[in-house]
């Protein structure tokens, strides 16, 4: 007897679009894995967590009717994928490029101490507030925007001035947001 999986090609299709977001979260969980056991050059770590995460987001969009929240899709399918889950949802950039542009926020002039706090650095993560925290997209936004300029590059007075209040204002919200702020 032959077993169908799919009725029409609309349902077949929405299977096999199932089965493109499983196999692209699976493959991001083993590359962030092989990236920090060093069994992966740097410079191919990147390139090919930049394909994943366009793959990702492209399929994402794509599948937004059908699976409006990843995370409930790993959990159905019983995905165990913490890494991947971060880089392609709440980071969204590669871990170099990550720590490459911290890096260099934090040595640019007009830059405070308190992105480290903001979550930049990974020493307080951000799984305590949600993602459309005003705070992280601010954070987001300058992390993409700084990795964009080269290494000799500088900030206008302008420009210093404002990452300083994104910083300075999404550092308060942030601190606001944790358990047991006010103790």
């Amino acid at each position: 007897m032959e077993v169908k999986l799919w009725n029409d090609k609309r349902e077949r299709d929405m299977y096999e679009n199932f089965a493109e977001l499983y196999a692209i979260i699976k493959t991001t969980e083993k590359l962030e894995k092989a990236y920090v056991r060093d069994l992966v050059s740097s410079a191919d770590y990147e390139t090919e967590c930049l394909k994943l995460i366009a793959q990702f987001k492209n399929l994402s969009t794509f599948l937004r009717d059908v699976v409006p929240s990843v995370e409930r899709f790993a959990e159905t399918y019983k995905m165990d994928c913490p890494a991947a889950l971060n880089r392609l949802i709440v980071s969204g950039v590669p871990a170099t490029v990550e720590h490459r542009t911290a890096s260099m926020l934090l040595r640019r002039r007009g830059v405070s101490p308190a992105l480290r706090s903001v979550g930049i650095s990974d020493e307080v993560g951000w799984g305590i507030v949600p993602p459309d925290f005003e705070g992280r997209i601010k954070v987001k936004d300058w992390i993409l925007r700084l990795s964009k300029m080269g290494a000799a590059d500088e900030l206008t007075e302008q420009q210093s001035r404002q990452l300083h209040f994104d910083l300075e204002s999404s550092y308060t919200a942030f601190m606001a947001a944790l358990p047991n702020a006010g103790s």
